[in-house]
């Protein structure tokens, strides 16, 4: 794994680790590691970051189907993908040419709002309803601000939310089929998205990352008005991995957890879903907390039995034989049915085969491994008896790399990238 000092990089990452590494030689002895680490990725334009897999460079129409982008990020393992308008000309500007990012999550908190509408009409559904006259229920829904991944139920103990012919009713109806991705725009994070351009630094990508909470930043291409890249949390932590070895990596990685202070979050504050409570109140707390994945608990204490993310979502949207039985599954029989499904299919998902675990005194190098080796977004933290002690995820790696100096940004939210004049952000 990683690079050695003076053997030749064995991966486009790896190169840039040692790019990284040449900085970090000739800065100045009083500066803090932080501080070299700062300066070294502020020098490296976002340019140099290597180019996203084809297989996960995915752009959607914007007259796709809900039920076909579900089927299309599922299928490229992907939690996201910019929307293309097909409204817009040929020559335009790439600020008109996409209206945003599609996500599992703008998904699953639409379709959540549309369980907890089968209840009848509520204060909400009132509100809204001079909004549909004109614009439709979709897009009223979103202009109301329902689509925030930290929108609250007015009702979040639905028993509808939690009843499983919801989900054969939805797939299988015109509805979903016919809801386009453009209709429910209103969902999706800045407006059209915020962007990189080229020359934009590394500190800034690592930043958007961990403290602005992006999990993905798309890098345009200013010359032909497109996205050219995509920059992941996931793929910044395999960039890590490949740096192993090297100088500046071991000095930061070589840390213990609780050397970092991680994680972050006490242990009374972790989300979490008993096992056996109904699998789609995981869904709702990830909805209603926005966080993209929680825990699976035994029910007689704290021990870590699974773990289930946003994208599983996607099993009640495409497998008719797990969410038939919605009606009374388990979160733990959830986990079991899914991993059924994926051996049946041969999509073998290491996200379901285990629990990823870790104790506080262990390096984050070794996290950092572990993560990158099976793909996931949240690594657990437990004690020696299997209890839940925490949750570090990808962003809380990125926040301990860098920090942000005094004043960074300044107006580049306001005025650096130009928005739309109807534009909400």
């Amino acid at each position: 794994m990683g690079v050695e000092e003076g053997e030749t990089p064995r991966s486009p990452e790896a190169k840039l680790g040692m790019q990284v590494e040449d900085l970090w030689d000739v800065q100045e002895p009083q500066l803090s590691p932080t501080e070299k680490l700062n300066a070294c990725f502020e020098s490296i334009p976002v340019s140099a970051f290597p180019p996203a897999p084809s297989s996960q460079f995915v752009e959607i129409r914007s007259d796709t189907s809900l039920a076909e982008a579900v089927k299309l990020l599922a299928r490229h393992k992907i939690l996201s993908a910019p929307v293309v308008d097909v409204n817009a000309p040929e020559d335009a500007s790439w600020i008109d040419r996409y209206i945003g990012i599609v996500e599992f999550a703008g998904i699953v908190v639409w379709i959540l709002h549309q369980s907890e509408k089968m209840e009848g009409h509520t204060a909400f559904d009132l509100a809204m309803n001079g909004l549909e006259d004109n614009i439709g229920p979709a897009v009223a829904a979103a202009a109301g601000g329902m689509s925030s991944p930290r929108f609250k139920s007015m009702h979040p103990d639905s028993p509808t939310a939690t009843c499983g012919n919801f989900f054969e009713t939805l797939t299988n109806s015109d509805f979903y089929k016919n809801t386009k991705v453009g209709d429910i725009s209103g969902s999706f994070r800045w407006a059209p998205f915020l962007a990189l351009q080229k020359a934009n630094s590394f500190l800034t990508m690592l930043l958007l990352l961990s403290k602005y909470r992006m999990k993905s930043v798309p890098v345009v291409d200013l010359g032909e008005a497109k996205v050219d890249n995509i920059i992941t949390q996931s793929a910044v932590i395999h960039m890590l991995e490949e740096c192993a070895g090297l100088h500046w990596f071991e000095s930061w990685g070589s840390k213990k957890l609780f050397e970092l202070g991680l994680p972050l979050m006490r242990t009374s504050h972790i989300i979490k879903v008993y096992e056996d409570e109904p699998v789609l109140q995981a869904f709702k707390l990830m909805r209603q907390k926005g966080v993209g994945g929680v825990p699976v608990v035994a029910s007689d204490g704290n021990k870590a039995i699974g773990n289930i993310s946003i994208r599983d979502i996607q099993f009640l949207l495409i497998a008719p034989e797990i969410y038939k039985e919605y009606r009374s599954i388990t979160a733990k029989n959830f986990l079991t049915a899914v991993r059924n499904y994926l051996e049946e299919h041969q999509n073998e998902s290491p996200l379901l085969n285990r629990m990823v675990t870790c104790r506080r005194n262990e390096t984050l190098k070794e996290v950092i491994m572990k993560l990158d080796s099976v793909k996931i977004h949240r690594i657990y933290v437990v004690g020696e008896t299997g209890n839940l002690e925490g949750v570090i995820t990808l962003r809380d790696i990125i926040s301990k790399l860098v920090h942000e100096p005094r004043g960074y940004f300044g107006d580049f939210f306001d005025g650096v990238l130009p928005l739309p004049a109807n534009s909400r952000v």
